[in-house]
């Protein structure tokens, strides 16, 4: 059905964001038992508000029911006649009674799709480009890095974005990052806290989330990266006994995950014997949750691609299509990589030299999406990639992703592959060995 109002009616798509939106601010207030009970109280009845101003006269919904909806499937906050999609199973509240943190990555998804779709068809319905961009630091990051104007610079940047998500307050300044971008390295988030105490995720070195569980004999802790992957499927996921007052407490990890094996284990991390050590909060920065799940991990990826091409003989190009003689390249390298091309256009560019003179380019753009679906609709509202890359790749652990993300590129210029697959076609082309 159609909501009326005196503009244009409300799209499915900004339906669902809108909800989105609200539901992950009330599930946080929901759980927050550190905040004030008014303070709580005020931000669920303005979510009541948005998600009753998304669901349209037609559709009311009583502030007990809103409560009680928040422990639920998060589609039923959906009024009847919009497909939930990316919404389909997903709980607001996790079976610990704590706020599910994968909601942060699809609140953050669906403002890029919406962003993508705005772009593409400049009809004004809706949040506007500028409002959405407002909202994603990580865009402002980028365009911040971008202001320094050379290719240099922005490599120097972005990749320290990744290799620097948090430090002493000494270190931050060193960097020497433009002032809005070095805006977003703030205080440590009290949910990564333990006390005066946090620890850093030893895959990707943003502090991880500190949790306590209750049971009728004891109280344990848990401190888990914040991104679901790091902490599931690499390791970065401990626990430990409360300690005495003052003093921090022993991470202990638990039993490794399954590795990674063929093709996908040459840019997996390997966490053996590394347990995080606890740091004092003060003096200590961490990069905002924006530009750290949209910037930060993802060049982490990007940055071990690279580097693994290198270790296999490419040269680094600080542009692409240069000859080898111009690399200085012996006769036996395989081709050149760029990192960040043409600022950022795309991720990154990787020339294979051919035995008979010839050039076989690879242009990646490595995307990771919480929800596969989003993504796939970013890139059918992108029209491909908006840099244009011609693969789409998606880390190893996304590999699920793939025949839908290939059935959406079908349309496109676009091949996709995981970041292990990227990496075993390059080197074959180039005569080398991958993994």
């Amino acid at each position: 059905m159609k909501f009326t109002s005196t503009a244009e009616p409300i799209s499915h798509d900004v339906i669902r964001q809108m909800v989105m939106r609200a539901a992950t601010v009330a599930a946080q207030a929901f759980t927050d038992v550190e905040q004030a009970p008014e303070g709580r109280l005020r931000t669920l009845m303005d979510s009541h508000g948005e998600v009753i101003a998304a669901r349209g006269p037609a559709h009311p919904l009583s502030f007990e029911s809103f409560l009680a909806m928040l422990t639920g499937d998060l589609a039923g906050l959906l009024p009847d006649g919009v497909s939930p999609e990316e919404m389909t199973g997903v709980h607001l509240i996790n079976d610990d009674g704590l706020f599910e943190e994968d909601l942060f990555d699809l609140d953050q998804e669906q403002r890029q799709v919406a962003w993508a779709v705005q772009k593409a068809t400049r009809d004004g319905r809706s949040t506007s480009i500028s409002e959405i961009e407002q909202e994603m630091d990580q865009v402002t990051v980028n365009s911040g890095l971008r202001k320094r104007g050379t290719q240099e610079a922005y490599t120097k940047g972005r990749s320290n974005l990744s290799r620097f998500p948090t430090g002493t307050e000494a270190v931050i300044r060193r960097l020497n990052l433009p002032s809005m971008v070095s805006q977003f390295y703030r205080p440590i988030s009290f949910a990564a806290l333990y006390e005066q105490w946090w620890f850093a995720c030893p895959v990707c070195h943003w502090p991880m989330k500190i949790t306590r569980h209750r049971s009728r004999t004891a109280v344990t802790g848990r401190a888990q990266c914040f991104y679901r992957p790091h902490a599931e499927l690499m390791g970065a996921s401990y626990t430990f006994k409360v300690p005495a007052a003052g003093r921090p407490p022993t991470l202990i990890p638990g039993s490794p995950p399954p590795a990674f094996t063929g093709e996908a284990s040459v840019l997996a991390p390997d966490l053996r014997g590394s347990v995080p050590k606890p740091m004092p909060a003060a003096g200590h920065l961490a990069l905002a949750r924006g530009p750290w799940r949209y910037t930060t991990v993802p060049g982490l990826l990007e940055i071990a691609l690279y580097d693994a091409l290198l270790a296999r003989g490419f040269v680094a190009a600080s542009e692409p299509g240069k000859s080898p003689a111009a690399l200085g390249a012996d006769a036996d390298c395989p081709g050149s990589v760029t990192l960040w091309p043409y600022l950022d256009a795309y991720d990154l560019h990787v020339d294979v030299w051919l035995r008979d003179g010839q050039t076989k380019s690879f242009l990646l753009d490595i995307k990771d999406f919480t929800s596969e679906m989003l993504l796939a609709k970013k890139i059918q509202a992108d029209g491909g990639d908006s840099g244009g890359a011609e693969w789409i790749v998606v880390p190893d652990h996304r590999q699920a992703s793939l025949p839908l993300l290939r059935g959406v590129c079908k349309e496109f210029p676009v091949q996709v592959a995981t970041a292990g697959e990227i990496g075993q076609t390059i080197c074959r082309t180039a005569g080398i060995r991958w993994a």
